[in-house]
């Protein structure tokens, strides 16, 4: 057992420079293939360890002797100076049981798998709108303010109760509460806006409540207003902004692969294809940060109480042992008939996303739809390189402009 480190210790965020724009940065690669548990170093100077390996993820992600809980005061913070912020309003997804699993259950029946089967309709019906409204303008089109992000957009607005007129304001307000160059007074700004609308929506649905998660939740004595607003809060932003994103990224990766965007013609590969997707975008690029609270042995090195932790979901994604078959693309490469049902990309453990069962059928329906209708749909300038999001800890697509 040791706990010294094999290689240099990258800088955390790593930056995505170089290499191909769908793959992890270089840094967390480089550090996969010197171990499955490496140091690092984040940006307020302090160490902790970067964990590549799939397996070694997924205990992180399921073990409790690490902590999601972002209130202990030696939980690492990928972007230095938010303490405070995340600590004073946590959503459950910052928070250990019984406190967790407390707030989790209270939305987990919005997100059941049957539930979300039963909105498939309606899904569909948002989706062919979406591309009805973006035709009707003629192309050239940016895919992502005209279907990408207005999609998910108003899935999510359904299912919390919020006017879609408000989106403007909460998709600005979120790029900022996931940016990592916002200073404090951005972010704080931003969160304290998002929490006093969030909670006043709430308020006016105690006189005047709908069929939405927000009415459903004020009902309840158990929460206060603020849980209230710190719940909305976190369905709101991973509601819109990661699915968003995939779709964006998912259509460009899609019209490099030509031959592979083929395969959703059949309905039957388009599950599969997703999944293939999620493996190989893996969005959260910055990776899952937990503080260990007891000593913890991974892959022969010792993680003691108190250090931090990143689980680097991008790196667990690419593991050969996994999804490495023979006969397929290798692991780097995209496969849509790959079997990559065990990829990690919406988490592992208690903590794992609430609503991928949403994101799956948005990405079905969305992608299958997109191709299906414009079967012409290509990128509008195809030798110049689309404006990535790499200052955000959902990694993802300014704009997409296309044609078809």
């Amino acid at each position: 057992m040791t706990s010294t480190p094999t290689a240099p210790a990258p800088l955390l965020p790593a930056p995505h420079d170089g290499g191909c724009p769908f793959a992890p940065p270089p840094a967390y690669t480089e550090a996969a293939r010197a171990g499955s548990v490496t140091r690092a170093e984040l940006l307020d100077g302090s160490s902790c360890w970067l964990v590549t390996g799939y397996h070694e993820v997924r205990t992180v992600l399921s073990d409790r002797r690490f902590s999601a809980d972002v209130r202990r005061p030696e939980f690492p913070l990928l972007v230095p100076g938010r303490r405070e912020l995340v600590a004073a309003n946590p959503s459950f997804l910052r928070l250990d049981d019984p406190e967790h699993a407390r707030l989790r259950r209270m939305v987990t029946g919005d997100f059941l798998v049957k539930r979300v089967e039963a909105m498939r309709p309606g899904i569909q019906q948002i989706v062919d709108e979406a591309v009805d409204r973006m035709t009707a303008t003629g192309s050239p089109a940016d895919l992502v303010a005209r279907f990408a992000l207005p999609v998910p957009s108003l899935v999510i607005c359904l299912l919390l109760g919020i006017p879609y007129g408000d989106r403007q304001l909460f998709q600005d307000l979120s790029r900022v509460l996931i940016s990592t160059t916002a200073d404090e007074a951005q972010v704080g700004r931003a969160q304290q806006e998002l929490l006093d609308y969030l909670g006043g929506l709430a308020a006016q649905k105690r006189h005047r409540p709908g069929d939405d998660i927000l009415s459903r939740l004020v009902t309840r004595d158990d929460l206060s207003l603020r849980e209230i607003a710190s719940t909305g809060l976190l369905l709101l932003v991973a509601g819109h902004e990661t699915t968003a994103n995939m779709i964006a990224l998912s259509t460009l990766l899609l019209l490099r692969h030509p031959e592979q965007a083929a395969r959703l013609a059949d309905p039957a590969a388009v599950p599969g294809a997703v999944e293939e997707l999620l493996r190989h975008l893996t969005i959260v690029h910055t990776g899952l940060p937990r503080l260990a609270v007891e000593d913890v042995e991974l892959d022969g090195t010792l993680v003691r109480a108190g250090e931090g932790v990143i689980a680097m979901l991008s790196t667990a994604n690419r593991d050969e042992e996994l999804f490495g078959t023979p006969g397929a693309r290798p692991v780097d490469e995209l496969d849509v008939d790959r079997d990559a049902r065990r990829h990690v990309a919406f988490g592992f453990g208690v903590h794992q996303c609430l609503g991928q069962p949403l994101a799956r059928a948005e990405l079905q329906i969305a992608l299958a739809t997109l191709f299906r209708r414009l079967p012409g749909l290509r990128l509008a300038a195809p030798d110049a390189e689309p404006a990535f999001r790499t200052d955000s800890l959902i990694y993802g697509l300014r704009e997409l402009p296309v044609t078809w």
